[in-house]
């Protein structure tokens, strides 16, 4: 999910905005490396070099890549820190994901080649996650990191990394090779959105700079030809998307360190579908003379619940001794209240929005992902591995696991017990996670094609809530593009109880549900395995 927030700068590197590479002769025959220095010049590496502001995705470029990776892995494993520190281990544990996931992508995922989204590069908002959710290319364009009104300086950068959107999406048609039917049409409508946030930039910054004004337009224009050109092509377009069941189970114990098979995650999601259908219609039962919740009706009366819903859910942390309580924690919520939507009666808005306008509360348990976001940058890891986002977004299991698992924490904490109503709230959401999920791994098991995937996940959300097949297919769109993102909601949810269920049983008469989670946030953002390991000193078996 995406929302809108004023900038801030959420820890990143340099070389992902404007690209760069290590003098790879020099980087990889090395004898005196440790870790840091390993992982600064790794992510140099990982990203292609430059050639006039556009970023190099040819053949040529990702051959030469493909066949350095191995000396970066043996360098890697050269240094590998035995029984050293867990901290350290763990360090060492992430980086060789991030190899690992660079391999996968030359190997099966090829996004360069496949993927015709992976060519946007305009990103007007800020995701609620540490980076960009999906394959992102080198060279992508924050628009929300960009004070306004825009400094001379900032628009003649601009002026400079829009005017090179042209000469990316020529260098895009030679590079796309790729035969994945659903991925190269769910890329029409990435270049739709690009070139309408490209228009409604233009329109927020004209007159700045007449040069940015002419990037801006040249752009555009060059985006609505590309997308052209993708509707030309799509005929010829016929294989699978999904990057098969056993490639899925790799990538997910390689790369993302979840450790469950393409198998069990189907099992695990039909199990969470099955509990929270069951568990709705109980609530139902259990609440069927009490008035149904009504949704906001107006700007006000938004406004009005949105802050007296952070007010209500900061006091409830506190007082019931969830987590150590920050004093940037509150603005980090209240900042991205955002703006009411009008409908009519009986009109459906967006599925999150028909929660969170029956009880804002419900969704605010989710925003844990804005003081998630507001730790990195106030509270940074000491870790340079673990201060900055992951790459192939390593952290989705972790983030999106925690946001989405502290919506049921804290109805069982007792968030909700003035509020039966509410509890159906819970029910729905992951009963709507858990369908959209199963989506996404039959369309990677190559057993769905896009649209039998939409219907799936439209048929199994509650009530009706979720019939924009266009917002499905969106979501869908991204599932496939970063295999374990779909079911990283539940993975992650169920990972981060069963480390609560493993800790407490560990400590005994000292648990805490404030210490566990505590010491959970001061792990960093890194798979759940790995914090278990730092929490418990217990090392998973996928790490071996």
């Amino acid at each position: 999910m995406n929302y809108s927030r004023p900038r801030f700068s959420v820890c990143c590197l340099a070389i992902a905005a404007f690209g760069c590479s290590a003098p790879i002769s020099d980087s990889v025959t090395k004898g005196d490396d440790d870790l840091a220095t390993l992982f600064r010049e790794w992510r140099a590496f990982e990203a292609p070099e430059f050639v006039d502001g556009v970023p190099d995705y040819s053949v040529a470029a990702m051959t030469v890549q493909q066949r350095e990776l191995p000396a970066w892995k043996a360098r890697l494993e050269a240094i590998e820190p035995g029984g050293g520190p867990v901290a350290e281990q763990i360090d060492w544990h992430m980086i060789r994901a991030e190899m690992n996931g660079l391999d996968f992508d030359h190997r099966v995922r090829r996004p360069w080649a496949r993927d015709p989204a992976f060519y946007v590069t305009i990103y007007p908002s800020q995701s609620d996650v540490p980076a960009h959710e999906g394959p992102v290319i080198h060279g992508w364009i924050d628009l929300w990191t960009y004070d306004q009104p825009l400094s001379t300086e900032s628009a003649e950068e601009l002026a400079v990394r829009i005017g090179s959107t042209p000469a990316l999406l020529e260098q895009a048609r030679t590079n796309l090779t790729g035969n994945a039917r659903d991925l190269w049409q769910a890329g029409f409508r990435s270049f739709m959105r690009q070139s309408a946030d490209l228009e409604a930039f233009g329109e927020q910054v004209a007159g700045v700079s007449a040069r940015l004004d002419d990037a801006i337009v040249s752009a555009q224009e060059a985006s609505d030809a590309f997308r052209v050109w993708l509707e030309e092509q799509a005929p010829s377009k016929t294989g699978p998307s999904g990057v098969g069941k056993d490639n899925y189970t790799w990538y997910m114990r390689n790369v993302h360190l979840v450790p469950y098979s393409w198998e069990e995650q189907v099992t695990l999601m039909q199990r969470e579908l099955a509990r929270a259908h069951s568990s709705l219609r109980l609530e139902e039962n259990r609440n069927r003379h009490l008035p149904e919740l009504q949704r906001i009706d107006g700007p006000d009366d938004y406004d009005r619940r949105l802050n007296e819903t952070v007010t209500e859910y900061m006091r409830f942390l506190e007082a019931e001794d969830i987590h150590a309580i920050e004093t940037w924690m509150d603005p980090a919520l209240r900042a991205v209240n955002g703006q009411f939507t009008p409908a009519e009666p009986d009109e459906i808005r967006n599925f999150f929005n028909e929660v969170r306008y029956r009880d804002p509360v419900v969704m605010e348990t989710h925003m844990h992902h804005w003081i998630e976001l507001a730790r990195m940058r106030e509270n940074p890891h000491p870790s340079p591995v673990r201060s900055v986002p992951s790459l192939y977004n390593i952290w989705d299991a972790r983030s999106e696991g925690l946001a989405t698992g502290v919506e049921e924490m804290m109805m069982h904490a007792g968030l909700f017990d003035a509020k039966p109503r509410s509890r159906e709230l819970v029910w729905i959401m992951l009963a709507q996670r858990a369908a959209r999920s199963l989506s996404g791994l039959y369309l990677h098991g190559n057993e769905f094609t896009m649209e039998e995937a939409v219907e799936h996940a439209m048929t199994w959300t509650p009530r009706g809530w979720l019939p924009d097949g266009d917002l499905v297919r969106g979501e869908q769109h991204l599932y496939l593009r970063q295999p374990g993102y779909g079911t990283s909601y539940l993975t992650g949810k169920i990972q981060i109880e069963e480390l609560l269920a493993e800790r407490a049983l560990q400590l005994g008469g000292d648990f805490t549900i404030r210490r566990f989670f505590d010491e959970f946030f001061d792990a960093g953002v890194i798979p759940v395995v790995l914090a278990r390991w730092e929490m418990t000193g217990n090392r998973d078996e996928i790490l071996d």
